[in-house]
């Protein structure tokens, strides 16, 4: 089957659950609304034309200026009709998407990556928790608006031998500018050994 042939059945089949399709680097894709997911996925696994039955990668992406800030996507592979298929439903920041876990067991722990990452949560995820970071993390790392150093920084402490959080700071000890123009060279270099020899 041809993806063209593939785009025309699942526009058929599920013209309620689809908001539009389209055919981009030799894949379909698929834009959803996070109710429809489910049903959209279980049709691509067990009906005959499609068989989809690889999850390849669960993913998210953070757009913090969108009305609906997430972007959620679900990567399939049909390797007895050599397809490629990409679900993408949009989602608010307090939207919980369905988990898949049952359709596809291997979706455990991409959902619990995702929901470490960006905070995105999963109805019905049998277990749901970090598994990324720490248990006490704060924040959630791949989001827009989390600081490039985090929070908290993680070191051991000889006094309290234990591991300890503390906020972040940024030590300036070390830093040296060169505020020069790479164009120049060494040229001031020059002046200062020109200067220190005249002294």
């Amino acid at each position: 089957m041809k993806l063209a042939n593939l785009n025309k059945l699942l526009n058929s089949e599920l013209t309620t659950k689809i908001i539009n399709s389209s055919i981009e680097n030799d894949e379909l894709v698929i834009n959803s609304e996070i109710n429809n997911l489910n049903s959209i996925i279980l049709f691509l696994k067990s009906n005959n034309n499609c068989k989809f039955k690889q999850l390849i990668d669960i993913f998210a992406a953070d757009y913090p200026n969108r009305e609906k800030r997430f972007k959620i996507f679900y990567l399939f592979l049909s390797h007895e009709k050599n397809l490629r298929i990409k679900i993408s439903c949009a989602l608010d920041k307090n939207d919980k998407i369905p988990s898949i876990t049952k359709i596809f067991p291997s979706a455990n722990w991409m959902e619990r990556e995702v929901f470490d990452m960006y905070g995105i949560q999963f109805k019905n995820h049998p277990d749901l928790r970090r598994i990324l970071t720490d248990y006490n993390f704060k924040g959630f790392p791949l989001r827009k608006d989390f600081p490039l150093t985090g929070f908290n920084e993680v070191r051991y402490s000889e006094k309290d031998k234990k591991v300890i959080y503390e906020p972040v700071k940024l030590e300036q000890n070390y830093r040296d500018f060169d505020f020069s123009s790479p164009w120049e060279g060494t040229k001031y270099l020059k002046e200062i050994n020109k200067k220190n020899q005249n002294e």
